[in-house]
């Protein structure tokens, strides 16, 4: 029996996926995580139903995905493989613990200060939307995302890690949008109500 036209074409792009995986993963990683983090920012400014598409966000949101969305969890993975091997369930929690406590509160300090600057803000505005998204966006990383972590340090393969917490970032990104969009807002209101008071 013989496949549908659009299986064979699902099949092809699986195919050439694992292989340009396997010939060069970090830049197969980056233009995944480009990818998938401009669809989540996409798809969050439409849910939004923003006045008007914001480019810079936009744009923000791929030059990160690009350049470090999936450069810095591949070797961050790889670290963890070859340090604290997985391969046993107090390995997998071993990697899970130290990604939750120690990468995740990194990586997302320099993930919002990093998309700060891509959308052309200055450092110090860019660390000042960072403190204030910080502390909600790390509860709701940890608070969220946790048990999808889990199963990627439980049962996915080393190679395919990368893009399950890209697909996970998908609607993570879209989350971020969201928060970033809220703190614009505010601030905005807050400069109308400032300038009305006499």
């Amino acid at each position: 029996m013989s496949m549908s036209k659009p299986a064979n074409i699902l099949f092809d792009l699986v195919g050439s996926y694992f292989a340009a995986l396997y010939t060069n993963p970090i830049r197969t990683k980056a233009f995944t995580s480009c990818t998938i983090t401009l669809l989540g920012n996409y798809v969050s400014q439409k849910i939004l139903k923003s006045k008007s598409f914001d480019q810079d966000v936009f744009i923000a949101f791929g030059l990160y995905g690009l350049i470090f969305g999936g450069t810095i969890p591949h070797f961050f993975f790889n670290f963890l493989e070859k340090n604290v091997p997985g391969d046993s369930k107090i390995g997998a929690l071993k990697q899970f613990l130290i990604e939750r406590l120690i990468y995740a509160p990194l990586y997302q300090a320099f993930s919002l200060y990093a998309l700060a600057r891509f959308e052309g803000k200055p450092h110090d505005d860019a660390v000042n939307n960072m403190s204030k998204l910080y502390f909600p966006v790390l509860k709701a990383n940890w608070y969220y995302l946790s048990l999808f972590q889990y199963i990627n340090f439980r049962m996915v393969p080393p190679m395919l890690k990368v893009l399950y917490v890209n697909l996970i970032g998908f609607f993570w990104s879209i989350f971020l949008s969201y928060k970033k969009s809220k703190a614009i807002d505010k601030r905005k209101e807050a400069k109308k109500s400032a300038g009305k008071r006499p």
